[in-house]
């Protein structure tokens, strides 16, 4: 989706949409940590609904212009956890399912208007912004679910290894995962895998929306 040939309108929604999904998901994870027992998060002032202490704006604009961007990633101090993998493992997917459930709640109140309205359009800025608010919230908890590290679903693949094999793969991965992930960027390799994923998301959201309304 290039920016460039968005209407002004559309491109503001937009940006509120990723402002809104990175701060949601960068805060569940900072909440799950600090849940279970590392206060790191919270002594680095990431509890908070406050975006300025989440959005990376170098991120934000690869992200508006590449569709490939980040956040501030939140600290996490895996010592403070009881269970050190199972405690990552969780933090680590409480922000994709962060994701999932804005998604989620977005098409509750997205597939009424709509239905009532009549089209997308009809409903203006509102309508522009819910679409968007479905779409990067799916896409962005697909992606993070990906086991690539630093990616999120790297600490959930993790789980499955024996402790010496997770903590190489996390460091390996800290090391050449991001190496890694560009390259598959680069050379087109994600996107077919991801635009299934989200098509596959996006209509049993709306699925489920239809059933819940007739």
């Amino acid at each position: 989706m290039n920016p460039f040939n968005m209407d002004p309108l559309a491109l503001g929604m937009r940006l509120a949409a990723l402002i809104i999904a990175f701060t949601v998901h960068e805060l569940s994870h900072g909440l799950m940590a600090y849940m279970l027992g590392d206060k790191t998060a919270k002594n680095d002032g990431r509890l908070t609904l406050n975006p300025i202490r989440h959005i990376d704006p170098m991120g934000l604009v690869f992200l508006m212009i590449f569709s490939f961007g980040w956040a501030k990633p939140v600290m996490v101090d895996p010592r403070n956890f009881q269970y050190p993998k199972q405690d990552m493992a969780l933090t680590a997917v409480a922000g994709p399912l962060s994701n999932f459930i804005m998604a989620f709640v977005t098409t509750m109140i997205f597939y009424p208007l709509v239905m009532s309205a009549g089209s997308v359009a009809a409903l203006g800025a509102l309508g522009v912004f819910l679409q968007f608010m479905i779409i990067i919230n799916l896409a962005l908890g697909i992606f993070n679910l990906l086991p690539i590290p630093p990616l999120d679903g790297s600490k959930l693949f993790g789980v499955i290894l024996p402790d010496r094999t997770y903590f190489t793969f996390i460091s390996m991965g800290s090391r050449y995962g991001m190496i890694l992930l560009l390259i598959l960027i680069a050379t087109n390799q994600l996107v077919p895998i991801i635009s299934m994923l989200h098509s596959f998301a996006f209509n049993l959201l709306i699925d489920i929306a239809r059933f819940i309304y007739t």
